[in-house]
């Protein structure tokens, strides 16, 4: 069965580019990235991987770890690591997993037969300080990921956990934010003392309460 959101992360340990990974361990109360890719040698995971590499600090900046993955064997992973750097101009700065057995595959469902029965599809899973999946996607292997969109959605996911809020449609991080219907307007004015607007009485949107 599929991953849902709000199960608990499958834990593994792995071996990576970077030495064994036991996920737990190397989480601790930090964020997670989990992202998949069909092979390595190939143009669009080249690419994706590059971008990773140079938005690592990004990822930094939110406590965020992000890892890697494929089925190849770790002696494919760091023959590649060379062609990354010479196709994106970035060196590989984060972990990436070999799962020759699938094990991680299979516990995160990123296998799926009817698109491609041996290799992974290209799965997102971020994981929270709880070791909850709080949020899954997943492309097919001729699509490459917008990590930038990935960034966005941790923004939210991070502000969201910690207030009563939700985000609109498009949302970037300083924009205004939506109290959720849970919050009547008399308590709103205690827990929102930057005030509201209400645009409807189930949409009200106040200024980013961690800014």
């Amino acid at each position: 069965m599929a991953l849902q959101l709000g199960d608990d992360a499958p834990d593994f340990t792995a071996d990576s580019t970077e030495g064994p990974i036991h996920l737990y361990e190397y989480l601790g109360d930090s964020w997670g990235v989990l992202f998949s890719h069909p092979a390595d040698f190939t143009p669009v995971c080249t690419t994706e991987l590059g971008e990773v590499a140079r938005l690592k600090s990004e990822f930094d900046k939110r406590d965020t770890k992000v890892l890697g993955l494929s089925v190849d064997s770790l002696e494919s992973h760091q023959g590649w690591t060379g062609d990354i750097k010479d196709a994106t101009g970035n060196t590989l700065n984060y972990p990436l997993l070999a799962d020759p057995d699938r094990t991680v595959a299979n516990a995160y469902g990123m296998i799926h037969p009817n698109a491609n029965s041996t290799l992974t599809v290209r799965s997102v899973f971020v994981i929270g300080p709880d070791k909850k999946v709080k949020l899954t996607i997943t492309y097919p292997a001729s699509t490459g990921r917008n990590f930038e969109e990935i960034l966005r959605v941790i923004d939210s996911l991070q502000l969201t956990s910690s207030y009563q809020v939700a985000t609109p449609v498009n949302w970037k991080d300083g924009e205004d934010v939506i109290i959720t219907t849970a919050v009547s307007d008399d308590d709103a004015k205690g827990k929102f003392p930057k005030g509201f607007r209400t645009v409807k009485p189930y949409l009200r949107l106040t200024p980013q309460p961690n800014r």
